[in-house]
């Protein structure tokens, strides 16, 4: 029987699209970068930004212009988040009815630890969870499934009692590395061929199904 839930953050428990490609594409044009698609952005939805920019970008980045050209993302993020990030429907109903049957819930994501709290605290989400982690607590950030494994020796969980959900490839091969069991949240995939391809445990089109897996 499922236990432990485990959630990505972008686009399985929040909406962030919006705010993510306006962010990264001002912050590419302000780079003097080539600007990225809105695909090419949401493709890498799910990678921390200090691995998917490099990628995106048109040019080879000395290590200053990186860190430039993230540090502007993050700003512009920061200055927007709260007018482009929602709660999909039925994910507090989903969250609630979990806890009040005693599961645990965790939250790994490629966002910094300190924006994803702040997110979920906005959302009025964050108490739900038992711990939350982002890509700055970890060597190696999700597709690897050190993130999980982290959480599941902290809290003696059993990988056969837990699950990663998620909407992208990146957080079921993270799941499935970790031996767990796998979901893909439908209800935010930009790709849906890609989770299909992972074969994972469960394909949910909606939050509230969470509430009928075992």
């Amino acid at each position: 029987m499922l236990e432990n839930y485990f959630f990505d953050f972008d686009r399985t428990l929040a909406d962030s699209t919006k705010v993510n490609i306006y962010a990264a594409q001002t912050a590419f044009h302000d780079s003097k970068l080539k600007v990225p698609s809105v695909d090419e952005i949401i493709s890498y939805m799910g990678v921390p930004a200090d691995k998917s920019f490099p990628q995106m970008a048109d040019r080879e980045l000395s290590e200053g212009d990186a860190k430039r050209l993230i540090r502007r993302f993050r700003n512009l993020y920061l200055e927007n988040e709260d007018r482009g990030t929602v709660l999909y429907p039925g994910v507090e109903y989903a969250l609630t009815t979990l806890k009040e049957q005693g599961k645990q819930l965790f939250v790994a994501s490629a966002k910094e630890t300190e924006s994803l709290d702040r997110n979920l605290q906005k959302l009025g989400i964050l108490d739900l969870f038992d711990e939350t982690i982002g890509f700055d607590k970890v060597e190696r950030p999700k597709p690897d499934p050190e993130a999980l494994l982290l959480l599941l020796n902290k809290y003696n969980l059993a990988a056969e009692d837990s699950v990663m959900i998620g909407d992208a490839k990146y957080d079921l091969i993270m799941g499935a590395a970790a031996q767990m069991k796998t979901c893909g949240a439908l209800w935010g995939a930009a790709d849906v061929d890609s989770l299909r391809a992972q074969n994972p445990t469960y394909l949910l089109k909606t939050p509230r199904e969470l509430l009928g897996i075992s």
